[in-house]
């Protein structure tokens, strides 16, 4: 017999999964999904791991309810761990108590993984306060959207009127204008503040604020659309006060973000942070070479040499593991001359107790041959530990300085196997505002990717903003079909997102 996990998978926002909920996916043989559980969560899943979606949305419905509860104690009986990840909490409002009732009666393990419920979570990101001492001492948590088969309401409308100070409805949508009329029926007055939240704590947040008399028609005229949550309560006049969230210099925008999922993390961190919705869509992976044959010889010679230049962080990574590999640190490395492309590279040598001798003012190939011009390369061994297949313009022009060059590859890159089919109908539907490029690895892949498409992927890409690091990112990207919008004027990181934000500022989402 397995185990099942009844995970919380929050409300949206990819950084209020619990962490518990993130190791139960990450250990999980079977991940069982929903329509509201962001499908950022599904990249924790481990190697091999089988992904099935059960999502309900707008009246469709994958599998019934017990289908799904038949599914899951199928995969338990397999001796299988099963995560099932549910939005928002699986106790409120989620079903999750008639998934444990089942797993309960036939005997089989499972535990409850507490997520952040979209009752709170939202209305937070909406900037309202669900209490606060000026205004209110309750709060009632109520479905907007009952049983149909229900004979008659549960819901005690003349006591949940006036006796919260703050009502939070969840999938009430379809329901608005008879939830605000059975409000103001039993006792509520019509001018009372009513915020109608719409996919709250991801990028498409929407929200309408208006009174119990109007709301219905206000939501409608805007078009909102399911999953909302709805606010009833004075508690909703802060919402001028206190919006966060919608303010962020980023909000509403999604990003496709190309990079290795290895070095990502930062960069998608920095954009997340400043409110875009970012699609992780890594067209390159590292891997070690096909042979560490050249890399071992260079390293087991390293006292010939008289230049090291390293052009990228994985080459730092890489050289280093495998000078760990045979006993050897930094130590080894003493009287050969240290050069770096960039800050980042610069910063992974200060990490390994090395201050690298030269770090180019531009950071690019073309910076460091210009700087090395200067210091008498003639005659010169220079080692140089890259990725497999990289630009010739360094080797290149040194070897014309009189340098002896030993290029070696440290690692390779090669293209995932990646799913496309969920960045393929994002740009189909202009749903995506921009895509970012860190090389010219990940553009060309990223077109390969798309080749079945033909010339579509040229068209999609017509109504979206092209990034790029740098210069010669930006050529692979006109190469390849692309209208590059923005390069940042430094090749870094910060400079790439502070460009994002630049272009964005003026325009409304």
């Amino acid at each position: 017999m397995g185990k099942v996990y009844l995970v919380g998978a929050g409300p949206g926002d990819p950084g209020l999964l619990t962490i518990k909920g993130r190791d139960c996916i990450s250990r999980a043989d079977v991940v069982i999904y929903d329509y509201l559980a962001n499908r950022a969560f599904l990249e924790y899943a481990k190697e091999g791991a089988e992904l099935i979606y059960v999502g309900k949305r707008g009246g469709e419905h994958t599998m019934s309810q017990e289908e799904i509860n038949g599914l899951i104690m199928e995969k338990a009986r397999e001796g299988l761990t099963v995560a099932r990840l549910k939005g928002g909490d699986p106790f409120i409002f989620g079903r999750g108590g008639e998934e444990a009732r089942e797993l309960a009666k036939r005997g089989i393990p499972f535990e409850v993984v507490p997520g952040v419920t979209s009752a709170i979570a939202v209305p937070a990101y909406a900037g309202i306060p669900l209490t606060h001492r000026e205004f209110n001492a309750t709060v009632a948590f109520i479905t907007g959207h009952e049983d149909p088969t229900k004979e008659e309401s549960a819901i005690s409308w003349d006591k949940i009127s006036t006796g919260a100070g703050t009502l939070v409805f969840l999938m009430g949508v379809g329901n608005l204008r008879k939830i605000a009329y059975n409000l103001m029926t039993h006792g509520r007055p019509g001018e009372t503040p009513v915020a109608v939240i719409r996919r709250g704590t991801v990028a498409e947040q929407e929200t309408v604020v208006g009174t119990l008399e109007n709301i219905g028609e206000l939501a409608e005229k805007e078009g909102i659309k399911p999953p909302a949550v709805i606010v009833v309560g004075e508690v909703v006049g802060l919402r001028e006060e206190l919006n966060w969230y919608e303010k962020r210099p980023l909000f509403g925008r999604r990003i496709v973000v190309t990079r290795a999922r290895e070095q990502a993390s930062e960069f998608l961190s920095r954009l997340s942070e400043l409110g875009a919705q970012c699609i992780q869509f890594p067209t390159i992976k590292v891997v070690p070479p096909q042979s560490w044959d050249a890399l071992d010889r260079a390293i087991r010679h390293l006292d010939r040499y008289q230049w090291i230049l390293f052009t990228s962080v994985n080459g730092v990574r890489y050289f280093f593991e495998r000078m760990g590999y045979y006993g050897d640190d930094a130590r080894s490395l003493g009287g050969i001359m240290i050069g770096a492309i960039g800050p980042k590279t610069a910063q992974a040598l200060r990490e390994k107790g090395i201050e690298p001798d030269l770090v180019p003012a531009e950071y690019r190939a073309e910076a460091i041959v210009e700087a090395m011009k200067e210091l008498g390369m003639k005659g010169k061994r220079v080692l140089l530990p890259r990725a497999a297949v990289a630009r010739e313009v360094l080797p290149i022009e040194l070897a014309r300085m009189g340098a002896i060059v030993d290029e070696v590859p440290a690692y390779d890159t090669v293209r995932p196997d990646q799913d496309t089919g969920y960045v393929k109908e994002l740009l189909k539907n202009r749903a995506v505002d921009m895509v970012t490029f860190t090389s010219s690895s990940t553009v060309r892949n990223f077109a390969d990717m798309f080749k079945a498409e033909g010339g579509a992927l040229q068209e999609w890409m017509k109504q979206v903003a092209v990034a790029c690091i740098g210069p010669v990112t930006a050529k692979t990207a006109r190469d390849n079909g692309f209208t590059v919008t923005l390069t940042p004027r430094q090749y870094t990181i910060d400079s790439f997102t502070e460009s994002i934000v630049a272009y964005f500022a003026s325009r409304t989402p």
